[in-house]
């Protein structure tokens, strides 16, 4: 116990003399805990690992180069013909905000102000490393976060930017990419990407030419927190998905929890019908115009079924009330 105690201090001291009054010099390395995120330019804790695109291994959403070929800088966004950046300005926003941002840039408060969405989805490409490789090397998309099997967390662009993963409320939201193979009318497409151990619990595998199952924690085995195959209808479709894993669960509880500080627009809430389902439809556009709060990209467009219907909604929104001391919603 001593010996734990020590070495909790050890990483402390650093950041509590860098407090005091005339002991920060030039050239003063600042600590970082390493569960930070950015907005702003500004670091929030969150609880949980997170590798930022300034990191080692980390995935830079502002590189203009494809990550996993750094000498290819196409494709460039079907909406930007030429254009090889992942990423855009929040442009959709009140005439007074839009001008002091494009004259001054993003302060926090302006951006608490814009960012009311936050925006769930499965990647369907099974590691945060091949998400990466489809999303931004090959679609010449982006999204702020991703969340592996084992529970890291990536961060690809400050929050201050348009991440597009979104379509109409890129402006307006923030979003993650959650590692997971996705839901589909029947599980044979889940075969190869899953197998089951001696007790009949599944646990992912990947086809032998799959080339980007590396995480981050040493030897890791991602398995469903749940046995069963999870079935839902959603947008017009009888689809099933395996789970998500506990670690993945886990770090989603403390992203979500530090969103709902920082952005005071995102209420711990999911669209439900009156009798508190959540709803597997997407919102009608007035309705979704009004929403503020976490959602699915199901939710958002009506061709999307994710993070589907595997996601544990009232695990993630009750676990980030609690985090924050709320009861549960």
């Amino acid at each position: 116990m001593r010996s734990r105690t020590i070495n909790i201090l050890s990483l402390a001291l650093p950041a509590l003399i860098a407090l005091i009054p005339g002991c920060i010099r030039p050239g003063d390395r600042l600590p970082r805990t390493g569960d930070e995120i950015v907005a702003c330019g500004q670091l929030f804790h969150t609880g949980t690992p997170v590798v930022l695109w300034l990191d080692p291994n980390g995935y830079d959403a502002y590189r203009a180069h494809r990550h996993f070929e750094p000498t290819t800088t196409m494709p460039a966004y079907p909406a930007a013909p030429g254009n090889p950046q992942r990423y855009g300005r929040r442009v959709a926003m009140p005439p007074e905000r839009k001008a002091r941002v494009e004259q001054h840039g993003w302060t926090l408060a302006d951006l608490r102000e814009q960012v009311d969405l936050f925006v769930y989805h499965y990647d369907a490409c099974g590691t945060s490393a091949e998400c990466f490789r489809i999303l931004h090397d090959i679609r010449g998309l982006s999204v702020q976060f991703m969340c592996d099997l084992d529970g890291t967390l990536y961060q690809t662009l400050d929050l201050k930017e348009r991440a597009w993963h979104a379509g109409d409320v890129n402006c307006r939201c923030v979003g993650v990419e959650i590692a997971n193979i996705g839901a589909y009318p029947n599980p044979e497409p889940l075969r190869k990407w899953y197998a089951l151990d001696s007790t009949g619990w599944p646990y992912c595998i990947f086809p032998p030419d799959f080339a980007y199952a590396r995480f981050r924690t040493p030897n890791f085995v991602g398995r469903p927190a749940r046995k069963d195959l999870l079935a839902a209808h959603i947008n017009g479709r009888d689809l099933v998905q395996y789970d998500f894993t506990d670690e993945q669960y886990a770090a989603l509880i403390k992203l979500t929890a530090a969103m709902a500080r920082i952005f005071p627009k995102l209420h711990l809430r999911v669209p439900r019908h009156p009798d508190g389902s959540v709803r597997m439809d997407v919102l009608p556009p007035d309705e979704l115009k009004a929403y503020s709060g976490f959602l699915g990209h199901q939710h958002t467009i009506k061709v999307k079924a994710d993070p589907g219907p595997a996601f544990n909604w009232d695990r993630v929104i009750n676990g980030a009330r609690r985090e924050l001391g709320l009861g549960a919603g």
